[in-house]
C-alpha cells in the first residue's frame, strides 16, 4: 500500500541537507550570522519547511555549521601533525589547508558565532591540544624557537583564511606570509 504522503528518500534528505550547508555557510560569509533564514533556503533552492525540518531553529543552523567546522579543523591539525617531518612544516600544512578551505568553514574568527554548546567547546580544545604538539615538537627539533601559542597560530591562519572569492593570486600572497611568518618562528632574532 502506499502512503498519500510518501516520505522523501533518504538520498535527497541527505542531498538537500548538504546543498543548506553549503548555502548557509556561503550565506554567513557574506551576509552574516543575521542572514535570514529565507535566503538561506532560497540560495539553497529549496522551501523554508525543508530548512526547518533539518535545521528547526537559526541557532540549530550556525550551530551545527560552527561544530562541523570545528570538527574539519581538528581533523586538519590531525592530518598535519601525523604527516609532517617537523614542527614548522606541520604548522604550514595545517594553515595551507585551512586557507583552501577558507570558503568552507564558518568560524568565530571569520565572522560565525561562538561555539554555543560544550561539545563545540571539547572539539576547540582538542584543535588547540594538537597545536600545542605541533609547537612543542617544533620546539624540540628547532624549527621553532619563538614564543608562540595554539592562539597566536589559530589567529593567524585565520587571517590568511578569511572567505573570500577564488583568487590564486590572494592565495600566492597568503602562502608567502605564512612562509615569512614561520621563518621568523624558527629565528633566533630576539623578541620585541
Amino acid at each position: 500500500m502506499v502512503s498519500a504522503n510518501p516520505r522523501e528518500p533518504r538520498s535527497d534528505a541527505a542531498r538537500n541537507r548538504q546543498t543548506l550547508v553549503r548555502a548557509a555557510t556561503a550565506a554567513v560569509h557574506r551576509e552574516g550570522a543575521g542572514v535570514p533564514m529565507a535566503t538561506i533556503a532560497a540560495d539553497a533552492g529549496v522551501g523554508i519547511g525543508t530548512l526547518y525540518r533539518h535545521f528547526p531553529t537559526r541557532d540549530d543552523l550556525l550551530g551545527y555549521l560552527t561544530h562541523a567546522s570545528f570538527e574539519q579543523v581538528l581533523a586538519n591539525a590531525e592530518v598535519a601533525e601525523r604527516n609532517a617531518t617537523t614542527g614548522a612544516e606541520a604548522l604550514r600544512r595545517f594553515i595551507e589547508t585551512a586557507i583552501s578551505q577558507r570558503n568552507e568553514l564558518v568560524l568565530p574568527l571569520h565572522g560565525g558565532p561562538r561555539p554555543a554548546s560544550d561539545s563545540t567547546r571539547v572539539v576547540r580544545e582538542q584543535v588547540h591540544q594538537v597545536i600545542q604538539r605541533i609547537i612543542d615538537r617544533g620546539r624540540a627539533d628547532d624549527t621553532i624557537t619563538r614564543d608562540v601559542t595554539p592562539y597566536d597560530i589559530v589567529v593567524f591562519g585565520s587571517m590568511l583564511a578569511q572567505p573570500r572569492p577564488p583568487d590564486p593570486g590572494w592565495d600566492a600572497t597568503c602562502r608567502r606570509l605564512l612562509a615569512t611568518y614561520l621563518a621568523g618562528l624558527g629565528s633566533d632574532a630576539p623578541d620585541n
